[in-house]
């Protein structure tokens, strides 16, 4: 008999032009005035004022709140709570990476619920749905417009909480590819592997099933297949949305089926140190899929077959050399070379880290079960 499984996502629209139907979309849900929830850098780019201007013409006044950091913080979602209640919003628009949309989650959370954000950490800790809520992403690889994680900086304890609920699934996602043509080689590298991950962690996660299997294995092909042209041949919009699209299969299948140790260790690195979480998922990749090899060596076959490996007749023990060769040879070419040493990470910081990590949420779905000791090791492995 098949296991119980529930499928969530929002309404995906995804093309070109996809950005230009968020006034027709904010006026299908009644909205009259929204929070635009952006930073700096997708301000700078021209995308923020691309959606404002489109919801202006549908008589939409945007109210616009840039202040979020690339590691959401708490007492910024607070900050945007207060702006979404004193100018009376109805509804939020979120235009960036997974800090905007993060932080938009968040404040949505709060607004609706009360509280303080931290107050929602773990998994289905919020009550009631926030307003509408409209993500449209400028990367290619955090998947926050099509997931029901949260991932909220807590500065005080120096650590990124995970915030999981059906209830922070966007209402629509739309996605453009031409939006992440304004990504530099490296975010891009980074944000293409971040969703490289997304994908075998929840192939591998213990929660799996083949409706998602199917998503995180057309990711794996995609991203493998196009990552390095992507980088070649930046400009190249019909590249640029293949990868898009792996990062729409990634999300709903990590969404669905949860993660694993790379995010719990990402999560805790990325809060401690305030690292960038693409290249911390990316640094982690390979020495935890080592580590979980005895536990889903059949599995990471078949993500070695999605990256078009030739495993034929091979031992596994060759398999799974060939597998983590791989994945390490696909960092190293998109140029992303560092340790977590390079990041100022020391050794005197793993128990901590580990400590951290071992009661993070992603944890839970991990297919090697870990006690803090291992996760140590993994880390003294990255440094």
């Amino acid at each position: 008999m098949s296991e119980l499984r529930k499928f969530v996502a929002p309404e995906l629209i995804f093309g070109d032009g996809a950005i230009d139907l968020v006034g027709r979309y904010a006026a299908n849900l009644g909205a009259r005035k929204v929070l635009l929830v952006t930073d700096p850098r997708v301000i700078q780019a021209g995308w923020s004022g691309l959606v404002s201007d489109n919801l202006d013409s549908a008589a939409i006044e945007p109210v616009i709140f840039s202040a979020v950091s690339p590691n959401p913080r708490a007492e910024e979602v607070m900050e945007g709570v207060e702006a979404f209640r004193a100018n009376n919003c109805d509804l939020i628009v979120a235009v960036g990476g997974g800090s905007p949309m993060d932080c938009a989650k968040g404040i949505g959370i709060v607004s609706t619920n009360g509280g303080h954000i931290l107050d929602y950490e773990g998994i289905d800790n919020v009550p009631a749905p926030g307003p509408p809520l409209i993500c449209i992403p400028t990367t290619a690889g955090t998947s926050a417009d099509v997931s029901q994680f949260s991932i909220i900086t807590n500065r005080q304890e120096r650590v990124k909480i995970a915030i999981i609920s059906k209830t922070v699934v966007p209402d629509i996602s739309l996605i453009d590819p031409a939006t992440t043509l304004s990504m530099d080689n490296f975010l891009t590298a980074c944000t293409g592997i971040d969703a490289l991950v997304h994908a075998i962690e929840a192939y591998v996660s213990t929660a799996h099933s083949p409706l998602f299997d199917l998503h995180a294995l057309e990711a794996i092909r995609l991203i493998h297949e196009n990552l390095l042209k992507v980088l070649q041949s930046p400009d190249n919009l019909e590249l640029r949305g293949l990868l898009m699209r792996a990062s729409l299969e990634a999300g709903l299948a990590f969404s669905n089926a949860s993660l694993g140790a790379v995010h719990a260790m990402a999560h805790s690195l990325g809060g401690y140190l305030d690292l960038p979480h693409g290249e911390c998922n990316a640094i982690l990749l390979d020495h935890v899929m080592a580590y979980n090899f005895p536990e889903a060596g059949d599995r990471y076959v078949r993500i070695g077959e999605a990256m078009q490996l030739d495993l034929r007749g091979l031992p596994l023990k060759k398999r799974r050399t060939a597998i983590l060769a791989e994945v390490a040879r696909l960092k190293k070419v998109a140029g992303i070379t560092h340790s977590l040493a390079d990041h100022g990470t020391s050794s005197s910081d793993v128990p901590i880290l580990a400590k951290k990590a071992i009661k993070d949420p992603c944890m839970v779905t991990n297919p090697m079960r870990a006690n803090q000791r291992d996760i140590e090791v993994i880390y003294e492995e990255a440094l």
